[in-house]
């Protein structure tokens, strides 16, 4: 695969999960010792991209505050990878209109 698909179809897939923890979060506010998840992302070494992993977080309870800037965020990431998805998409079909 074309190494800045790989790494942004990484970045999709983190964007989405730190999403849905957040998601998964909020959902369980209210419960009673609920610890919220939390998404570790490491790069890939040589590949590019992103690994994520959801871990359980030491402290019990959720911030809707900090949920909220994390859905933003997780927003914003999505936002960014699609562009370099449709922009390599765009670079492909032109060079392969030059060479057709």
């Amino acid at each position: 695969m074309i190494p800045a698909l790989s790494a942004a179809a990484s970045g999709l897939q983190a964007a989405s999960l730190r999403l849905e923890s957040s998601a998964h979060n909020v959902a369980n506010a209210q419960t009673p010792g609920f610890r919220r998840q939390e998404v570790q992302a490491s790069a890939r070494a040589g590949s590019g991209g992103v690994d994520t992993r959801v871990q359980r977080s030491t402290r019990e309870g959720v911030s809707l505050e900090e949920e909220v800037v994390d859905q933003i965020a997780a927003s914003a990431l999505f936002k960014a990878n699609a562009k370099v998805v449709a922009t390599v998409d765009r670079t492909l079909g032109r060079w392969l209109d030059e060479k057709a």
